[in-house]
């Protein structure tokens, strides 16, 4: 999505990211561009060193959010967009993942439409596909899922409804932002029906060198935290058959589950 607002010779562009999930390599050819050129990159907290190193030309300012943490507020965002772009700036908004999955793109989208500040979406690849892909999972796969659904972990006022309109096992699960509800989230499953052998899997920090992983069974994760707590990375997890499919090629292949971001 690009040209919402045609560029002006006074006004510079305002380029929303997907930084992908964490490997430069997984960003696409127009995203890197766009940090070659930017004058300004306001990134996320979990965007990459050697994806801000695109942009060695441009000012870089840490903008992200983290749970519990002080964090930038969303409306001085905004503003700093707003303001470098009225000075004829090229302004990079490097988010990570897609910046219109859990993104708070649109409401940053919506900002500069208001202000009148020319603006485009570089997609990017969400960790919602990227990490299960990183693990070996199939979010679909004949016979076992033909449907996979993305919910926000979060807070049970965002995951609760989503979950509890499922029939038990129908559907691949992708939680994202859910390690901390996880017991809760795997303890409502079963209280609804879901075997507790279902297949589970976490991963942490997918495309990244920290990336870690779990697998075990729906029940394991409702009871005692898997051993692969490590603070402040992003974790994704995912239930239901398919994650057989990736410990069978675990078992088989296991080289070819290495990331690019691990590989030697």
């Amino acid at each position: 999505m690009s040209g919402v607002l045609e560029a002006s010779p006074r006004l510079g562009l305002v380029s929303l990211v997907g930084a992908g999930p964490g490997d430069p390599e997984l960003l696409t050819l127009r995203a890197a561009k766009r940090l070659a050129e930017a004058d300004l990159v306001l990134y996320d907290a979990l965007v990459q060193v050697a994806t801000l190193d695109l942009a060695p030309r441009a000012q870089r300012f840490s903008v992200g959010k983290r749970a519990g943490r002080p964090s930038t507020r969303q409306e001085a965002i905004h503003a700093l967009m707003i303001r470098a772009a009225r000075r004829g700036r090229r302004v990079v908004r490097l988010k990570c993942g897609d910046p219109f999955v859990f993104g708070r793109g649109g409401e940053e989208a919506l900002a500069l439409l208001a202000a009148g500040i020319p603006f485009e979406v570089v997609p990017g690849l969400s960790s919602a596909l990227a990490a299960p892909a990183a693990l070996g999972v199939p979010l679909t796969h004949r016979g076992l899922a033909s449907s996979f659904l993305v919910v926000s972990g979060h807070a049970e006022a965002a995951w609760r409804p989503v979950v509890d309109a499922l029939p038990p096992g129908a559907t691949t699960l992708v939680l994202l932002m859910g390690l901390g509800a996880r017991s809760e989230i795997a303890g409502r499953l079963l209280e609804l029906g879901w075997r507790r052998s279902t297949p589970a899997a976490i991963s942490l920090a997918a495309a990244t060198p920290a990336e870690r992983s779990w697998f075990g069974e729906l029940s394991d994760l409702a009871g005692a935290a898997p051993p692969l707590e490590v603070d402040g990375l992003p974790g994704v997890i995912v239930i239901g058959e398919v994650v057989g499919v990736a410990e069978a090629l675990r078992e088989q292949a296991p080289g070819f589950l290495q990331s690019a971001a691990t590989r030697a």
